[in-house]
């Protein structure tokens, strides 16, 4: 996002963006600020003209930072440029969004959201710490490191970097996403093995992954059935027709793109039985679209296998998920009856019987045969040694950042008190 100063490259969200957009307009009109990156842009600009460039003094960055780092309330990973050339890398105190450096051999600086990015190059790489900037000279090259915050913040990385937004190449702290996903098939596999040995097949059924992201998922839970004697073949019979993602956008435009992004074989799934192996459920939408085309095309039957608990929390820090309503987990709450709901509103606490009324809810609703959750303490087991590390919030509902806290706490008073004869709101604790 340029301007006649700066240019900035955001990665992540705002949840006060309304409040900051209303202090910014109480010191005159507006224009061009559509987006975070936009409105953070106009704040910087000001701070500068304001406190500095009017007086004839170059801005001072770390000062600008940490106010801004006081005021934000978000996910912030960003690279602001100036017109001089001098770059600041900024990681807000949250952690959520990672940003990481290296300095390469042959001396450059370089700076990506993920370590994977540097793959070939010779040199270090670290991350970024929250609540930090790093200055780079456009003259030297050198850079200087500034801590924002004097309490010293630790990396709470959201859950869904691990999960789902991060490529399988990025490591953090010596963990590959690759093969935590691994691992999480493993786990997931043990139970589906049950449930396919409880119901045994004539033919074995295909293990197939969500593509771009289910692979090392669905590589898990094959490996898994084989331990445990249950032939299966491996075989991704979804493919998609382009990478734009579909999670984000209206609902009339998210259900185009995932008509047109997603295509099946149809020769190979015909009278068979499919496991579908993906990441997460959010919504259910892709999950339905890609049910109805595979047993469009002559599978027997679809069977989900999802990596991760349910996700019962919107995310205001970059992916789009701003209601309860939207996600499958509600929509399947409103559907139990009053005296089912207070099991299943204990989230990530809720008892097996209760995860299978969910799973069976939701299987219902896409005409999914089965769908298999992974059991929030099976990801707690994976994630053992590095629990402090990750923000579990889209598990949970205890959202990172005090603005989420409270935008949360609000959606959720507003979506029970909707629904007819609701449990009392301390169910959910």
């Amino acid at each position: 996002m340029p301007s006649r100063h700066f240019a900035i490259s955001l990665d992540g969200a705002l949840v006060n963006a309304h409040e900051l957009r209303s202090e910014l307009l109480a010191q005159g009109p507006l224009i061009d600020t559509n987006t975070d990156a936009e409105l953070l842009l106009r704040w910087i600009e000001r701070s500068c003209e304001r406190k500095y460039w009017r007086h004839g003094l170059p801005a001072d960055y770390e000062a600008i930072f940490r106010e801004l780092d006081d005021l934000i309330d978000g996910a912030i990973s960003a690279l602001l440029l100036d017109k001089n050339g001098d770059l600041v890398a900024y990681r807000n105190r949250s952690g959520l969004r990672p940003l990481e450096t290296m300095r390469a051999s042959n001396g450059l600086l370089l700076f990506a959201s993920e370590n994977c990015a540097f793959a070939g190059l010779e040199g270090e790489s670290q991350q970024l710490l929250p609540g930090s900037i790093q200055r780079v000279d456009a003259k030297t090259g050198g850079s200087v490191d500034h801590t924002l915050n004097s309490r010293g913040c630790k990396a709470k990385l959201c859950a869904y970097e691990t999960l789902y937004l991060g490529s399988p190449n990025t490591s953090v702290e010596g963990h590959s996403h690759r093969q935590t996903r691994h691992k999480i098939g493993l786990a997931l596999g043990r139970i589906v093995a049950e449930r396919v040995q409880a119901d045994p097949l004539l033919i074995p059924p295909i293990v197939s992954s969500m593509p771009n992201t289910g692979g090392p998922y669905a590589d898990g839970l094959f490996d898994s059935l084989a331990e445990q004697g249950v032939l299966a073949e491996r075989s991704d019979v979804v493919a998609t027709q382009f990478l734009e993602r579909t999670l984000l956008g209206k609902p009339r435009t998210r259900e185009s793109r995932i008509a047109q992004k997603y295509r099946v074989s149809e020769p190979a799934v015909a009278k068979r039985t499919i496991i579908v192996v993906d990441e997460a459920l959010i919504r259910g939408e892709t999950s339905q679209a890609v049910t109805t085309m595979l047993l469009a095309a002559g599978a027997k039957a679809v069977h989900w296998a999802i990596g991760s608990p349910p996700i019962v929390a919107p995310h205001y820090y970059g992916m789009g998920i701003d209601t309860l309503d939207e996600l499958a987990f509600w929509q399947a709450l409103k559907r139990l009856p009053p005296e089912l709901r207070a099991q299943c509103l204990r989230f990530h606490r809720m008892d097996p019987p209760a995860l299978k009324i969910i799973e069976s809810s939701i299987a219902t609703a896409i005409q999914a045969a089965t769908i298999t959750y992974l059991p929030f303490r099976a990801l707690v087991s994976i994630l053992a040694n590095r629990l402090e590390g990750i923000d579990l919030s889209p598990f949970t509902l205890e959202m990172p950042t005090p603005a989420g806290r409270q935008r949360a706490a609000r959606n959720l008073e507003a979506f029970l008190a909707a629904l007819p004869a609701n449990p009392r709101l301390r169910s959910a604790s």
